[in-house]
């Protein structure tokens, strides 16, 4: 049975979002990600790196750069990229036109993995066995679908990912 490292590239977004009780906000703490593995029984050995923690509107092309140069050194060949929804697309069309021999998933979450009804958990449980699934390249993985890099954008007027 296959058992092939993955490195799992933290970032932020709602995904690894807490609710702040006393300022009455979402805000970044740490990532759930340790507490996702070790509920999910995850087996295969998993390096976990946190790149940075922030919300994808803030997400500009340094930071975008960040996650590329993660990527490229990552030892591991299969990654999953935890990102915010909102600028998904533009970080995998920058991975994606980087042709790195790596098979590459992001994924998020509309809703904050520690609110009830969230769909965190379900996306990144997908995401993880996609990317021993998938071909080399780099994907999107939301709600159950696979996207190609080139060819998806986040509909925002349904919360929903969809080919273009």
């Amino acid at each position: 049975m296959e058992t092939r490292p993955i490195r799992v590239i933290v970032t932020g977004g709602t995904f690894d979002k807490h609710y702040d009780e006393i300022r009455g906000e979402l805000t970044f703490k740490d990532s759930h990600l340790p507490e996702i593995l070790r509920l999910a029984r995850v087996t295969v050995p998993v390096a976990i790196e946190l790149n940075q923690l922030i919300d994808s509107l803030q997400m500009q092309d340094e930071n975008r750069r960040s996650v590329l140069a993660s990527c490229e050194r990552s030892a591991e060949d299969l990654i999953v990229v935890t990102h915010g929804t909102d600028t998904m697309a533009e970080t995998a069309a920058l991975l994606g036109s980087a042709a790195l021999d790596k098979t590459i998933v992001l994924t998020g979450a509309m809703i904050p993995y520690k609110i009830q009804g969230s769909d965190a958990l379900f996306n990144f449980g997908f995401a993880f066995a996609a990317v021993r699934l998938l071909p080399r390249g780099v994907h999107i993985c939301m709600n159950g679908r696979v996207f190609a890099w080139d060819a998806v954008r986040k509909n925002r007027e349904i919360g929903v990912f969809e080919e273009i």
